[in-house]
């Protein structure tokens, strides 16, 4: 768990990741910086304008030429007085600067007391934490952040950097707003109750609620789109061995991941590859064919567990049938044995394969599967991949979005529903206004702590902790 108790310290990290490269920046933030500013560079900076110079050890021997810059608080990042360093990315290079740093912060100044007591390397995601602390970020906008830096596709990345700029904040303070306003109206009411029924209807109180429950049912369909666009769909292929299921998974990522031979058993792992599909990140799993037999060795049998195991966790599961073989008794009672076994709950989606070599028995058998909604392709030849993945994002649930599409994440989903909840309470105890009142109050009391929850107004410590935890250090 985070501890906010810590947050007057002032932190430093190196902000670039880890390894060689270009550029390497170490970050300082906290207040009063510019003693160790002085003492590091020997001058002052000027506000956010950057200054070449060497960047010394104790001794003055250059440890490098970079640049410095200086965001004196509150106008920086994290709303304190932050410093950057930026010089040549060789990991040595700047675990010398954050030692030095470190070192000079404990040396005592003209008054006798260290230039700046207390610094410390940063947690993960101390930064940004700091930024929502210090008001510079709601919580939704510092999640955001995170999943900008984590996209998978441009349609992520360009939802995430709205999330960013506060589209979502933005809609969930619209809906706040017109919630306090109600709230206001029947906590009135409360202290009227001689009054309580001609106020409200007069107010439209009951026109007011449903334009609400109409706007966060928008809100909360854009939420699901986000959090689609982030987390993505995980999608097993799976099916009797030789079915196709490694070719599948070579069509559908435009390369050669998976090994492909008509020996049965040649795959005997999980492999996996994340695709788009319009910007939708899918992560499709390609698993050992499902079989039973003297013949499995402990091997391709670990491997067949690990796919029922994938096959638990799917959001979508491709069944990959043989077309060659759909007329043999012995192939369709193992495709019914597996069909039973497979998990409820989990979408499966029948895909008959190797069309290309489809002949007219084959045809005649999968035309009614067809008009029941099952797809055929060629693995192969690429033939009805693309009707596969028009059904595959409409398993997802996906919905062609404008430009206003902003990134959500799971607990915003959840936090969405529990006002949706109680709104849906409040409408039924409004029409019955004179008895439950006070339980109509309560209920818009909770949907407006619900909605504070996304943006950070109403927040645990081990919420916060949860959540910058997961970013990179020196974020």
């Amino acid at each position: 768990m985070s501890s906010l108790s810590q947050h007057h310290d002032p932190i430093l990290a190196v902000a670039t990741a880890p390894g060689r490269g270009a550029v390497g920046i170490v970050r300082v933030s906290g207040k009063g910086l510019s003693p160790l500013v002085s003492a590091l560079l020997g001058r002052d900076l000027r506000p956010r304008e950057a200054t070449y110079l060497p960047l010394r050890d104790a001794d003055g021997e250059a440890i490098d030429h970079g640049l410095a810059l200086w965001f004196p608080g509150p106008h920086s990042y994290t709303g304190e007085d932050v410093l950057e360093l930026q010089g040549h990315g060789g990991p040595v290079v700047l675990q010398l600067l954050l030692a030095r740093c470190l070192s000079l912060a404990q040396t005592p100044g003209a008054d006798g007391q260290a230039l700046l007591p207390g610094l410390r390397l940063a947690r993960a995601g101390e930064f940004t934490e700091r930024a929502f602390l210090n008001d510079k970020l709601d919580l939704a906008q510092a999640e955001a952040v995170a999943d900008l830096i984590d996209a998978s596709t441009e349609a992520a990345a360009r939802s995430a950097s709205r999330s960013l700029a506060g589209v979502f904040s933005e809609r969930v303070r619209d809906l706040r707003e017109a919630l306090i306003r109600l709230r206001m109206l029947v906590e009135a009411t409360l202290d009227f109750p001689e009054e309580e029924i001609d106020f409200l209807q007069k107010a439209d109180a009951s026109g007011q609620l449903q334009r609400l429950q109409a706007t966060l049912t928008e809100v909360r369909a854009q939420a699901r789109q986000g959090a689609l666009l982030r987390d993505g769909l995980k999608v097993v292929i799976a099916g009797q061995p030789n079915a196709g299921k490694s070719s599948l998974l070579n069509a559908l990522a435009g390369a050669e991941l998976a090994i492909v031979t008509p020996i049965a058993g040649t795959t005997r792992d999980v492999v996996q590859q994340t695709i788009q599909i319009e910007g939708v990140p899918l992560h499709v799993i390609d698993t050992a064919g499902l079989r039973d037999g003297a013949d499995v060795d402990e091997v391709e049998r670990i491997g067949i567990e690990r796919a029922w195991g994938q096959i638990g966790q799917a959001d979508a599961v491709l069944f990959l049938h043989d077309l060659t073989r759909c007329d043999e008794p012995v192939y369709q009672a193992d495709d019914a044995a597996i069909a039973a076994s497979l998990p409820p709950g989990v979408t499966v989606l029948q895909v008959w394969n190797k069309l290309d070599q489809c002949a007219a028995p084959a045809r005649a058998v999968l035309a009614p599967r067809l008009q029941a909604g099952e797809l055929a392709v060629s693995a192969k030849l690429g033939e009805g991949l693309q009707s596969l993945r028009e059904r595959l994002l409409a398993v997802a649930g996906w919905q062609q979005a404008g430009d206003g599409l902003f990134m959500a994440r799971e607990r915003h989903l959840q936090a969405l529903r529990r006002v949706d909840n109680h709104l849906a309470s409040a409408a039924e105890l409004l029409a019955d206004r004179a008895e439950h009142l006070d339980l109509l109050a309560e209920e818009l009391r909770l949907a407006q702590q619900a909605l504070g929850e996304i943006t950070g107004e109403f927040s645990a410590d081990d919420l916060l902790g949860e959540i910058f935890s997961r970013f990179c250090i020196g974020k």
